[in-house]
């Protein structure tokens, strides 16, 4: 592949997710790291992309919605929030929580109420739910703010989150086969690693348009994780293999069906 069109395809790629590491990119075109940091900084000098610590992001206007936090946020909305519930049902009093930046994260941080005194969390719309109160501490990782999915990415939110400890971590994906459970974007995939390394107990919250799914990156096995939260329109057949590796799998009281 030319050069140009390796670089036209790192613009398109970057202009459509907004933010992507090194590897990630590198992948994407089938060329080195080293040869991506050069197309990077070529791209930062006609001003498409700026260059970030282990990264880039676009500087041009994203072409496409589907990692935007708020445009996510209206897919699947009843069925997210009975897995809020169920999954807030599922925390202890007094546990601390790490919770991830998915959308249904989102609404189990919703449920939590007074249930937890600390949070800790990448998400920004999380964060800002919990800034008002004055019976939570909020505990908020370092990195580079990514504003179309709300979160903090990179190198420092991964170290901020392998140096912390929690009960429990809430975390979601893309997809969920038989062999594990995969996301869509490799700088997620690095901080949602470091989560469960640094929790007791992990909880997947996936919805059923999620199940049989695999999407680009591949997250996790489930020997690391504990409980899946899912909607009654799961696939039985999927459910039930996962059942059968030794998966606790709870299914959420009846959501009304999202148009």
């Amino acid at each position: 592949m030319q050069s140009e069109e390796r670089r036209a395809k790192l613009e398109a790629y970057l202009q459509k997710a907004g933010f992507a590491s090194l590897e990630e990119l590198a992948g994407h075109v089938d060329a080195s790291i080293s040869t991506v940091r050069r197309d990077v900084a070529a791209l930062e000098e006609r001003k498409a992309a700026r260059r970030t610590h282990g990264g880039a992001r676009t500087l041009l206007q994203p072409k496409s919605d589907e990692y935007v936090f708020n445009v996510r946020d209206t897919h699947q909305v009843d069925e997210k929030d009975a897995i809020g519930e169920a999954c807030a049902a599922l925390i202890s009093p007094g546990q601390n929580v790490i919770i991830d930046s998915g959308t249904t994260c989102f609404h189990v941080a919703k449920r939590l109420g007074d249930k937890v005194a600390q949070i800790i969390t990448n998400s920004l719309p999380v964060a800002n739910f919990f800034s008002g109160s004055n019976r939570h501490e909020v505990q908020l990782s370092g990195g580079v703010i990514y504003p179309r999915l709300g979160v903090l990415v990179g190198p420092h939110a991964v170290e901020a989150f392998s140096r912390m400890h929690a009960d429990v971590a809430i975390l979601c994906g893309s997809g969920v086969a038989e062999d594990g459970i995969y996301n869509s974007h490799a700088l997620i995939v690095d901080i949602q690693r470091a989560m469960m390394k640094g929790a007791a107990k992990v909880i997947f919250c996936l919805d059923h348009s999620k199940f049989g799914r695999r999407s680009t990156f591949f997250l996790t096995d489930f020997a690391d994780v504990d409980v899946i939260v899912t909607d009654p329109s799961a696939p039985a057949e999927l459910v039930a293999s996962l059942r059968a590796q030794g998966l606790d799998i709870v299914i959420a009281a009846s959501a009304k069906p999202s148009a």
